[in-house]
C-alpha cells in the first residue's frame, strides 16, 4: 500500500507531484529502509494491540494445549502438565500481523513476496487443521505424520516449481544455481530440476525444525525473531547490484530486497506474540504458527540463495531437529539414547535447567549464531 502511493506520487505519466510540491516528503515510501521497519512496528502494534482479545476468544472457544499424558512421558508432565488447557492456535495473531503488515508496507507487484506469502499462509492452514485435530481429541497426535509431510511438500513443490519454472530466464537461472558461504562463485551453475527438491528439503525441513522447537515458552518465537533479523539483512543486500555484486560478491536479484519488508515484520510479529508467550505464556503459537514460521523462513533463504548460511543462522533449529534424528536413529539401532529426551531442549530440562534459563540461553546462542551468519558476507 505504501509501495503503491509512492508509484502514484512519483511515477507514471503525471505524477502528482508535480502540481503538489509539498508531497515531496511521501518520497520516504520508495525506500526499503523506510518501509521495513514500519512494518516491524505496525507488525508488533497489532499483535499487542488485538492479542488479549485474541487469546480470550481461544479461551471461550476451548482451544486448549493438549499435554502429553504421565503415562506417556512421566517427568515432562511433571514439568508442564500445568500448562494443559493454555490456548494454543496463536499462530493466527502472529501469521495475521505479519500478512497485514506486508500488504501494507511491501510492494505487491513483487512476485517473491506472493511467493512468501504464498507458504506462510498454507503452512498456517496445515498446522491449524493439526492444531484443531489435537484440540477435538484432546490428545498430542494431531493429523497424521504421511499427511502433514504430504502437505509440506505440496507446498514446497509448488513454490518451487513457480520461482524455478513460473519467471524469466534470468530469474530462473538465479534461482537454480548453489552457493555456499565463502565462494564468490557457484558451486554448480544450475541444478535444473533438482532445484525442485533442493527447494522442498529447506522448506519442508526448516518447518519441521522449527516445529520441533515449539516446546517451551517463547523458545521458537524468541529464535525466529533473530533469525528474521539476519534475513532483512540477506535479503536487502541481495537487492542491491552495487552491495551484493561489487562489494560483497553474493547472489544479487532486484526483487529479493523487498523481502526485507517481510523479516521486519516478522521480527515486530515475534516480539509482539512474546508479550504474551514469554514463561510463563498466556497463549502458545501451536502448529498453525510454529510450521509456517519454518516454512516462511526456508523460502525467504531461498530467495535470496542463502540457503546453506541458514545451517548457521538456524544453527538452533538444526539442532534440535538433529537431536530427534540422531535419538530416534541411536535407539533403534543400539537400543540406548544419547539424549535424557529429544529435542534437545527437554535434554537440558531434565539435566536441571529451568525452563526459563533454557528458553535465555537458547536465545542467546541463536543470536551469536545470526552475527556469525552475517559475518559470512564478506568472508568470499
Amino acid at each position: 500500500m505504501m509501495y503503491l502511493i509512492y508509484q502514484k506520487l512519483f511515477e507514471g505519466p503525471s505524477p502528482l507531484v508535480h502540481s503538489y510540491p509539498w508531497l515531496e516528503a511521501f518520497n520516504v515510501f520508495k525506500y526499503q529502509t523506510f518501509r521495513a521497519p514500519i512494518a516491524c512496528i505496525l507488525a508488533f502494534l497489532i499483535c499487542v494491540t488485538f492479542g488479549d482479545s485474541v487469546i480470550r476468544k481461544l479461551l471461550s472457544l476451548k482451544l486448549g494445549q493438549p499435554i502429553r499424558s504421565a503415562e506417556e512421558v512421566h517427568k515432562l508432565n511433571e514439568l508442564h502438565g500445568k500448562k494443559a488447557g493454555t490456548p494454543t492456535m496463536g499462530g493466527v495473531l502472529l501469521l495475521g500481523s505479519v500478512v497485514i503488515s506486508t500488504l501494507v508496507c511491501a510492494s505487491i507487484a513483487n512476485f517473491f513476496v506472493w511467493t512468501v506469502l504464498f507458504v506462510m499462509i498454507s503452512l498456517g492452514a496445515l498446522g491449524f487443521m493439526d492444531d484443531y485435530a489435537k484440540v477435538t481429541k484432546k490428545s498430542s497426535d494431531g493429523i497424521s505424520a504421511r499427511a502433514k509431510m504430504l502437505g509440506q511438500l505440496s507446498v514446497a513443490l509448488i513454490a518451487g516449481a513457480f520461482l524455478y519454472y513460473g519467471t524469466d530466464d534470468t530469474t530462473q537461472s538465479y534461482m537454480g544455481a548453489l552457493y555456499v558461504p565463502f565462494l564468490k562463485t557457484p558451486i554448480i551453475d544450475d541444478m535444473g530440476i533438482f532445484s525442485l527438491f533442493f527447494f522442498a528439503i529447506v522448506i519442508v525441513g526448516c518447518s519441521n525444525a522449527v516445529n520441533l522447537t515449539d516446546g517451551l515458552d517463547g523458545l521458537a518465537t524468541g529464535c525466529t525473531v533473530t533469525v528474521a533479523m539476519a534475513y532483512a539483512v540477506f535479503t536487502y543486500v541481495a537487492g542491491k547490484y552495487y552491495i551484493a555484486r561489487e562489494f560483497l560478491f553474493i547472489p544479487h536479484h532486484e526483487f529479493a530486497g523487498e523481502l526485507c519488508v517481510i523479516c521486519a515484520a516478522l521480527v515486530g510479529a515475534g516480539l509482539g506474540f512474546l508479550w504474551f508467550n514469554c514463561h510463563p505464556a498466556k497463549v502458545f503459537m501451536g502448529d498453525t504458527g510454529s510450521l509456517s514460521l519454518g516454512g516462511t523462513i526456508g523460502i525467504i533463504a531461498i530467495c535470496c540463495k542463502q540457503e546453506v548460511v541458514l545451517i548457521l543462522v538456524g544453527g538452533i533449529f538444526v539442532a534440535e531437529a538433529m537431536s530427534v534424528i540422531l535419538q530416534v536413529g541411536s535407539f533403534k539401532l543400539r537400543g540406548k539414547r544419547i539424549f535424557r529426551m529429544s529435542p534437545i531442549h527437554h535434554h537440558f530440562e531434565l539435566g536441571g535447567w529451568h525452563e526459563s534459563q533454557v528458553i535465555n540461553r537458547f536465545w542467546i546462542v541463536s543470536l551469536i549464531l545470526a552475527f556469525a551468519g552475517l559475518a559470512t558476507l564478506k568472508l568470499r
